[in-house]
């Protein structure tokens, strides 16, 4: 599954680059693309040029499953670009609560960290 947008950044993007790299992981491994389980439920500024923990204190409480929802045991949760890992360790952390036991990250780009 994709690490969702908020629904601003979506509209004015037009587009999620993860929900686009995690229906290609999908098909190409067999596995079940969900875009809708996870929201971003906060509209968070963007990460560019905070450290380690302004960027883990930026995204806290950002995602959530959908009420009802529960996740599957183990999920793929995909990310284009990733710089410290805290977007898709607080996205794991919702999914966890939402049941699953293993959240394995995916992402196509590292950045250098930032200092």
């Amino acid at each position: 599954m994709p690490v969702p947008l908020h629904p601003r950044r979506l509209r004015e993007r037009g587009f999620n680059p993860a929900a686009l790299l995690a229906r290609c992981v999908a098909q190409e491994r067999g596995g079940r693309f969900d875009a809708g389980l996870l929201e971003r439920v906060r509209d968070t500024p963007s990460q560019t040029g905070l450290d380690r923990r302004a960027r883990r204190a930026n995204v806290r409480g950002a995602f959530r499953v959908r009420a009802g929802g529960r996740a599957a045991s183990v999920v793929w949760l995909v990310d284009d670009v990733v710089t410290t890992g805290s977007t898709l360790a607080e996205a794991a952390r919702a999914l966890r609560r939402a049941g699953a036991r293993e959240v394995v990250a995916i992402c196509i780009a590292r950045t250098p960290e930032a200092r």
